[in-house]
């Protein structure tokens, strides 16, 4: 009796086999397209602070903030409750950099709609995140004190 060694047909663990790799080079492919940053480009949440800009000439942030309770060539101050105030710096008359504090936190935006998730917890319980916008050349930063009266501070700067 002689026994034939040839295959026939496939045999189920042969299929098997064949799903698990095509699997594994699915996920395989899924997490490397992640890491070599094929994402969507992050668009900027925060760019601007009761219609001033980064860039408009110190004339154009004033006729949109009015008149600052301190004003410079370099930097305006604005008080605009006793829970918020705005910094804005000029170089050559142009804004770049607008910084405003909330204390109390009371009329904050909530921290997901200016820098997104993931704060960064410090070992003294304040919060804090920068996100960088290099192709638009500015930057956002949220950052809340860990104080009694807890202040949140909102800056938007220019990189240089």
């Amino acid at each position: 009796m002689r026994h034939n060694t040839e295959r026939t047909g496939i045999r189920p663990i042969d299929l098997v086999y064949f799903a698990i790799g095509v699997i594994l080079l699915l996920m395989f492919a899924i997490v490397a397209n992640g890491q070599t940053g094929h994402s969507q480009v992050q668009q900027p949440l925060y760019r601007e602070y009761r219609g001033v800009r980064l860039g408009m000439t110190a004339e154009e942030a004033r006729a949109k903030l009015g008149v600052p309770a301190m004003m410079s060539d370099e930097q305006d101050f604005y008080v605009f409750s006793a829970n918020e105030t705005t910094q804005i710096v000029y170089a050559e008359q142009k804004v770049v950099t607008i910084s405003t504090d909330y204390t109390g936190e009371i009329g904050a935006p909530d921290y997901k709609s200016v820098v997104g998730e993931g704060l960064l917890q410090r070992p003294d319980g304040s919060l804090f995140r920068m996100v960088r916008y290099d192709s638009e050349r500015f930057w956002v930063s949220y950052n809340k004190s860990a104080s009694v009266v807890p202040t949140v501070t909102i800056t938007i700067g220019t990189m240089k």
